[in-house]
């Protein structure tokens, strides 16, 4: 009988299948397992990225993906891309759609195109029945307006690699989203993602990596993966003055209830 792991963790929110993890995925994925990341969700932001991460997620059984046209993609958003992404996004080991949003921070796209896609896709993941994954950058107001006008979202949505105030955390959850923590956490001067952490209610948090990006301390420099979430969790872990085994088993109850991944893949029941 295989030993199961003390704990088990669920990357939220990956790029594995973009470069440089990409060419050594195998092993990426392999040295997750080693650190207890059993699953992963791999993010395409436009259609042909989205193609490369169905491909991954196709070929590993505990990888998932989730697909959608990100803010910085959105001038190409046209109608023929987004009905791309919606085949793409019918294929069973698509569990989310997104990454979707605003983002003013660097504007790669017009406000005005940003605006157009996000809405449209907002519809677009309804149709389908999938939760939405949300990227929001310097434009929390404008993002959660229209997400609170676009309410209900009956699939539930997540608000990935939060970097808003507390105010806009207590108005991801008044829409019944989830809120995925990255390395920041770990983040010498980043006390006010600390601090919303401590608060947040224990059935609505995520953790993610956002690898290649953003890697915790003490890896920064480094292309991030998700054996590196480790770190991440028990920096939470510590903020929340509870430890590793609980925040896992918290945070992959989560992730299983918000993507309807297979419970038993991960150790869990009544799911």
């Amino acid at each position: 009988m295989t030993e199961q792991p003390e704990y088990t963790l669920i990357d939220s929110h990956a790029h594995i299948h973009m470069d440089p993890l990409y060419e050594q995925v195998d092993r990426v994925v392999h040295r997750a397992e080693a650190e207890n990341v059993r699953g992963i969700i791999t993010v395409g932001i436009e259609p042909e990225d989205a193609r490369r991460a169905l491909s991954v997620a196709e070929t590993y059984p505990r990888v998932f993906a989730v697909l959608g046209i990100h803010p910085h993609n959105a001038k190409e958003g046209d109608d023929n891309a987004l009905a791309t992404m919606e085949e793409l996004a019918g294929r069973p080991k698509v569990v989310g759609y997104g990454e979707i949003g605003l983002d003013f921070f660097r504007n790669w796209s017009p406000r005005d195109a940003q605006l157009r896609v996000f809405r449209k896709q907002i519809s677009l993941a309804k149709r389908l029945g999938l939760p939405v994954v949300i990227h929001l950058r310097s434009a929390y107001d404008e993002g959660l307006g229209i997400l609170e006008h676009e309410a209900p979202f009956p699939a539930g949505g997540v608000i990935h690699c939060f970097s808003g105030d507390r105010n806009d955390a207590e108005r991801a959850l008044a829409l019944g989203f989830y809120i995925s923590i990255p390395g920041t956490v770990t983040y010498k001067k980043n006390d006010a993602l600390r601090d919303i952490v401590k608060s947040l209610p224990e059935g609505r948090i995520l953790l993610e990596t956002d690898c290649p990006f953003l890697s915790p301390e003490p890896l920064r420099g480094k292309d991030n993966e998700p054996a590196y979430m480790t770190h991440t969790a028990a920096k939470v872990a510590q903020v929340r003055n509870t430890d590793l085994k609980t925040i896992a088993e918290v945070t992959t109850r989560n992730a299983v209830t918000l993507f309807r991944l297979p419970s038993a893949e991960f150790g869990l029941a009544g799911v």
